[in-house]
């Protein structure tokens, strides 16, 4: 089983290689030898803080350090200099190689610098979780299928206030700090924002000293790495851990048994026992996360997979059956390649929810060790929701909750009753969606065979949700009842109990009373239902054959028509979203507006059971990662006319530049400051797509997962529109009308979303024609940057003057670039959905440019073009005929033009209103052309955008988790 975390022992041994020979680097009896091994901070930062002393070498190792590290308990803190920095460089360069010897170029230095980066962080990692252990606190445990980090060098540099240092440190060995973090490619461990926010709240939560952990998955490919061809988009897998990830350290002894398949056996002992099926291993791989300004430094744990070497079939291999041999190897490891596999075929949902339930059981074991260890020899397990808080984002991780009921009941020994209110009180779950599609349904058929131990579980859960359901609503209103019971059931399309079934059948005086005796059996629940059946056949048919008035008599007096029987067209699934909301104690929304929705929506009648559980959790970034690393130069600005950096930590003090929005002098470094970063945008596009665009035009950005409802094809048929109006105009009309704009996009379409690739597609044809037209020139370009990710980001954002935020009013939870783009001094264009309701509140109406229909007209305006009643605007048929005309070359764009056509049907209808919207998008759009044009009242929106995103911290949004739902405090080291 697992050792203490962050023992001494299962420390990488590269972390210190004792060596007799002299180095050709390092003099091992230089007065810089322990800062090299014992990177800690002094009290420079934002609070005083003792000196803690820890081991972080090999018992075994200790005689030889005993001349170079002072002894236990005497360890003073101090700051590193460029020179001690410089040893330590050197010092990996050479003994901890992953390069040949002779030189010392890019990728080399890369690596030694975040080894000796690295080393400071083990110290205080270690230094953090061992206090974290001594005084038994109670812990946030953070489980997600996606972190998207971006690069972590000058991220941790930062943080640890070291960035001037290792700057110096570098050009004395020959290389420039910003030409070597470039060398780091991103982890590809996640997608869009629900990754991107995973990451921003285990920032907040080390820079705020919250006693916690992040649990992921060890993704070997990721997503797949974006290449943009004259075909659109083509995906390669990702590269990222081909030269292997200086920042992790692989845990061997931290590992934990998976098991799949197999089948559920009572033994003597009366209890349920899971057998045979197919077993692995999930090992750890841990990934330090510093805070800033703190010595707080805690963990993002990645599972990789794995089977034991006896599981390789030697008979096999040696008999030339290569294939066989090696098949469950291949089974184990292939759970930890991509994220989000394809699940069109069968295997691909098998995979999926491999994934899934390897993440929640190699965490849970885990974290149950680890509550097992500080307990002592006495485990009271009444106390585990004391002192473990979990918390499932999105619906990835629902399979914690049977997970945690499986380990407490078959292997902990605890009782059904008493299980059950462990794992309520432990688990909360953030819900991110209101599509219907992303609330995970899984094939009870598929899950029965992967997982047969937990389905047992989930249909006792079912059970007694059930009868909570029945006893709170009662029996007075049976049509009222079964609604809730339909729409609240955690197994849809499934049989009802047979309690139930009888509840409904003694109700039927009239009928069903007469052909079912009243005491039915489990026996005989299909025979129940098909009498249920008859009567309701049987009404049908006396509804067609009376009279007007017979009818208008019985209206008052028949039953409601409940069928009881599952459809057998249709699949019995397991609601993921329905089994987190009766497993945890809190369910969260990430934005106003769609935690209203949550509660009034998607989950009203948990919300009118259970209106406790619900609550907001408005989304956030960090501004370290998010202005003050990616965008120095307005960071100085903002430091300077805020009187200090306070804001960094506290982004209240951004409201101060309230006051000084319409100060020339201000206004005059803002956009010297965001000129300078469009400059860095040009050659970013220059070298992605080979395109030159002038940093003298608008800077018009969407960069976000590619999807139907995110709506890049109002964007791009926008620019259409534009691009058509151009060319009717003479030159000099056209210069007097229109603002010059770059229209930047970014983002991934997911491999199986046909329709994503097509717009895609359809936006690099638009940029090809429109950025070879020589009439048309710098006044408009339109750029699709490849392999959108973190470091893209970091680049694009601050160099952003409008930003679109236009998805479809009701359909976005929250959304966090919205926020980084106003943080960095952009103007939003936007529908008032997700986070922008807020946003706009915030940052002033005036300031934020507002279109489109609202949230509680969308359904309306579905059923009015259901019902054929929608007249497009003329603009939006020119524009769609425009396309169809072959100017943007020969593709056949017949079937992303048909979705926005007809009145139903999948694919079509327009089901994300995208022409309802477009004549309000480009009255708007008009508006931003008449605004930029005033550079002073462009700029003064620009600053207040800044000064108004102070709300948007994920530190902000930790704080509330850790009050509202976590129930946990800051633990300063000492």
């Amino acid at each position: 089983m697992a050792t203490t975390p962050f023992s001494a022992t299962s420390a990488r041994s590269d972390v210190f290689i004792p060596c007799s020979s002299i180095s050709r680097f390092i003099d091992f009896r230089s007065k810089h030898i322990a800062s090299r091994l014992f990177f800690t901070r002094t009290s420079n930062s934002r609070r005083f803080r003792r000196s803690l002393s820890v081991k972080n070498v090999a018992s075994d190792h200790k005689q030889q350090l005993q001349e170079t590290v002072p002894d236990e308990g005497s360890l003073a803190p101090f700051t590193p200099d460029s020179a001690s920095i410089a040893s330590s460089i050197k010092y990996h360069a050479e003994f901890t190689p992953a390069f040949s010897p002779e030189r010392f170029e890019l990728h080399k230095a890369y690596f030694a610098t975040a080894e000796s980066v690295r080393d400071s962080l083990i110290i205080n990692w270690n230094a953090t979780y061992d206090y974290y252990d001594k005084m038994n606190v109670k812990q946030a445990y953070y489980l997600s299928m996606e972190f998207l980090q971006g690069r972590a060098l000058l991220n941790a540099i930062g943080n640890l206030e070291l960035t001037g240092a290792y700057a110096e440190a570098l050009k004395k060995l020959g290389h420039d700090l910003e030409n070597v973090a470039r060398q780091e490619p991103d982890a590809a461990l996640g997608n869009g924002g629900l990754g991107r926010l995973a990451s921003c709240f285990l920032d907040s939560l080390a820079t705020l000293d919250y006693p916690a952990w992040g649990y992921g998955l060890r993704y070997k490919y990721g997503l797949f790495k974006q290449t943009i061809t004259k075909d659109g988009q083509e995906e390669v897998a990702e590269n990222w851990l081909e030269m292997g990830n200086p920042w992790e350290i692989v845990r061997n002894d931290v590992s934990y048994p998976i098991k799949f398949y197999g089948k559920v056996v009572q033994g003597s002992d009366g209890k349920n026992h899971w057998i045979g099926g197919e077993d692995v291993i999930a090992v750890a791989h841990d990934v330090p996360i510093p805070g800033y300004k703190t010595k707080t430094t805690i963990n993002l744990r990645l599972w990789s997979t794995k089977v034991p070497s006896q599981d390789f079939d030697l008979r096999a291999f040696n008999a030339g059956e290569h294939s066989k041999a090696y098949e469950a190897q291949t089974n184990a490891e292939k759970i930890c390649y991509i994220l989000y596999p394809g699940d069109e075929s069968k295997e691909g949902k098998i995979l999926r929810l491999k994934q899934q339930y390897t993440l929640c059981s190699a965490s849970l074991q885990d974290i149950i060790t680890r509550f097992e260890k500080r307990s002592g020899e006495t485990v009271n397990w009444d106390q585990f929701p004391e002192k473990v808080a979990v918390q499932m984002n999105d619906t990835h991780p629902t399979l914690c909750i049977p997970e945690l009921m499986r380990i407490l009941i078959d292997v902990k020994g605890l009782a059904w009753n008493q299980a059950w209110d462990i794992t309520k009180r432990t688990v909360a779950y953030t819900n991110h969606t209101v599509l219907p599609e992303a609330l995970e349904k899984w094939s009870l058929e598929l899950m029965e065979s992967l997982l047969p131990r937990h389905v047992e579980i989930i249909k006792k859960i079912e059970e007694e949700l059930i009868d909570t359901i029945v006893a709170e609503y009662g029996t007075d209103d049976l049509e009222l009842l079964y609604n809730k019971l339909k729409n609240m059931r955690i197994l849809d399309n499934f049989e009802f109990p047979a309690s139930v079934v009888e509840l409904f059948v003694k109700s039927q005086e009239s009928s069903a009373a007469a052909s079912v005796e009243k005491d039915a059996d489990a026996d005989s629940v299909k025979e129940v239902s098909d009498s249920i059946e008859e009567v309701e056949k049987s009404d049908e048919e006396a509804e067609t054959t009376g009279s007007d008035d017979e009818s208008e008599e019985e209206d008052t007096k028949k039953k409601p028509k409940l069928s009881l029987k599952p459809d057998p067209k249709q699949p019995k699934v397991v609601r993921m979203a329905n089994l987190c909301v009766v497993g945890g104690h809190a369910v969260n929304g990430v934005a106003e507006i769609h935690s209203e929705i949550v509660k009034e929506e998607v989950f009203n009648d948990f919300y009118k059971l259970w209106p406790e559980k619900f609550q907001n959790k408005t989304n956030g970034v960090t501004p370290r990662r998010w202005i003050r690393f990616c965008n120095p130069d307005l960071s100085k600005i903002i430091t300077k006319w805020t009187g200090n950096e306070d804001w960094v930590l506290n982004t209240e003090k951004l409201a101060e530049l309230r006051k000084f929005a319409d100060n020339e002098d201000l206004q005059t470094e803002w956009r010297a400051a965001k000129r300078s970063n469009k400059l860095k945008v040009v050659s970013l596009i220059k070298e992605k797509t080979g395109y030159i665009v002038s940093p003298d035009a608008m800077f018009d950005i969407q960069v976000k997962r590619i999807h139907e409802y995110k709506r890049q094809l109002l964007n791009i048929l926008g620019i259409v529109y534009r691009y058509k109006k151009m060319k009717e105009m003479s030159a000099e009309e056209r210069k007097e009308k229109f603002v010059p704009r770059v229209c930047i996009f970014g983002g991934k379409a997911f491999a199986t979303y046909v329709q994503a690739k097509r717009i895609v597609k359809f936006i690099t044809d638009v940029g090809a024609t429109v950025n070879h037209d020589p009439e048309i020139g710098d006044l408009l370009k339109v750029v699709f940057v490849p392999d959108y990710n973190v470091s893209a980001a970091e680049l694009l954002i601050p160099a952003s003057e409008l930003s679109q935020h236009i998805s479809t009013a009701g359909m976005e939870a929250s959304g966090t670039s919205n926020m980084k783009f106003a943080m960095n001094g952009c103007v939003l264009i936007g529908t008032l959905d997700g986070a922008n309701v807020e946003i706009r509140e915030e940052v002033g109406e005036d300031n934020f440019f507002l279109f489109g229909a609202r949230a509680h007209e969308i359904a309306g305006l579905r059923k009015e073009r259901a019902e054929g009643k929608f007249v497009p605007d003329p603009r939006f048929e020119e524009v769609k005929e425009y396309v169809r005309s072959g100017v943007f070359g020969s593709y056949n764009y017949d079937e992303m033009i048909g979705s926005l056509e007809g009145n139903e049907g999948f694919g079509r209808a327009d089901y994300f209103l995208v022409g309802k919207d477009f004549p309000s998008y480009l009255e708007c759009q008009e508006k931003v052309d008449e605004a930029y044009k005033d550079q002073k009242r462009w700029t003064k929106m620009a600053i207040l955008n800044t000064a108004g995103s102070y709300k948007f911290s994920s530190d902000r949004t930790i704080h509330e988790y850790a009050k509202d739902i976590w129930n946990i405090a800051p633990v300063e080291l000492p």
